[in-house]
């Protein structure tokens, strides 16, 4: 918008570099062009305002399928005025001398040309498309004929209008029939995640199963291992038992040879010894008899009363302690009358 000063009979515009001012005094042509600051007579002057640079429209629009669908046309067209002159000749862009504002609203009216301009050869191939493929592909197919349609218009030449670029947003048909066209395809989302559910525990079935197989492996091993120590432990035992039977029976044949070396040694032993003693028994006995028949010569040769007295004597020797003593007459008598004839 151009700012615009006033003075007594007289004003001052200065526009915007990207405003195209055409100033006109009494039908000809006094300032044009962009970012121009001049003075003028308001009574006298005609002021146009052209904006050069982009400008953007959005646009919003049903149309029909082949097969009867309604469906949502969201796009965006970016274009400019390359002619403002001509622009200003074809469409009101005149601005209020006093506020500079414009008279009317002349980009309204360019968005409705183009606006009329696009549906058409949008509805058109929208009409020959089912609601799949406009919804596939309807995007691409609708920019590149509503492109092609806008950049030949003779109507948009004759404005000065040329479109930089046509951008289709969005075709999108109504929640209930984009619900129903979804639903296949989250069926199939639905069924691939159910299927990667049951992918993924399958997988951890069968990594579960390979772990128990592992674990039973283990055992299995574990009770090889525990049956080989347990035989090893026996074959152990039964060497030990087997030595120390071996060594129980040395030392049973040992001991038994000793004794029977002890048991000769102790024979030879006795048999010396008895021999000895018998050698010795006889020798004694021998001496004793010599002794004894030497004594017997002696008493031989002795009187009957001496030997009497002798035997008195040894018996008198070895008799045991007498306390009491009887003597009879007739002992007496018997004892008198020998010693009598004695003498």
């Amino acid at each position: 918008m151009a700012e615009i000063q006033h003075l007594p009979f007289v004003r001052h515009l200065r526009a915007e570099p990207t405003a195209y001012v055409v100033h006109l005094q009494k039908g000809r042509p006094r300032h044009k062009g962009p970012g121009l600051a001049f003075w003028f007579l308001p009574l006298t002057s005609a002021l146009s305002e052209v904006p050069i640079a982009d400008q953007e429209q959005p646009l919003l629009f049903h149309a029909r399928t082949r097969d009867f669908q309604d469906v949502t046309v969201q796009a965006t067209i970016t274009y400019r005025f390359t002619d403002p002159v001509l622009a200003s000749t074809r469409i009101d862009f005149g601005i209020d001398p006093k506020t500079g504002r414009w008279n009317s609203a002349p980009l309204e009216r360019v968005g409705g040309i183009l606006t009329e301009l696009c549906q058409q050869p949008a509805l058109a191939l929208i009409g020959t498309l089912g609601v799949e493929e406009v919804l596939n592909a309807g995007i691409e197919l609708v920019g590149e004929r509503v492109a092609d349609a806008l950049v030949g218009d003779a109507r948009l030449a004759e404005r000065g209008v040329v479109i930089g670029d046509v951008r289709v947003v969005a075709v999108r048909a109504e929640n209930d029939l984009e619900r129903a066209l979804q639903t296949p395809t989250r069926e199939q989302v639905q069924a691939e995640s159910d299927r990667a559910t049951f992918e993924r525990r399958a997988l951890a079935v069968e990594r579960e199963r390979a772990i128990a197989e592992n674990e039973m492996q283990n055992q299995i091993e574990l009770a090889r291992r525990e049956e080989e120590l347990v035989a090893q432990h026996g074959a152990n035992a039964r060497s030990r038992a087997t030595e120390k039977a071996e060594a129980d029976r040395i030392a049973n044949v040992a001991e038994a040879e000793r004794i029977r070396v002890s048991a000769a040694a102790e024979a030879e032993r006795a048999e010396v010894l008895g021999a000895a003693e018998a050698a010795s028994t006889r020798l004694l006995g021998e001496a004793a008899a010599a002794g004894e028949a030497a004594r017997i010569d002696v008493y031989r040769d002795l009187d009957a009363r001496l030997l009497t007295a002798l035997a008195l004597n040894e018996l008198a020797a070895n008799l045991p302690a007498i306390d009491n003593l009887t003597i009879t007459p007739d002992l007496l008598t018997d004892v008198i009358r020998r010693f009598g004839g004695a003498a």
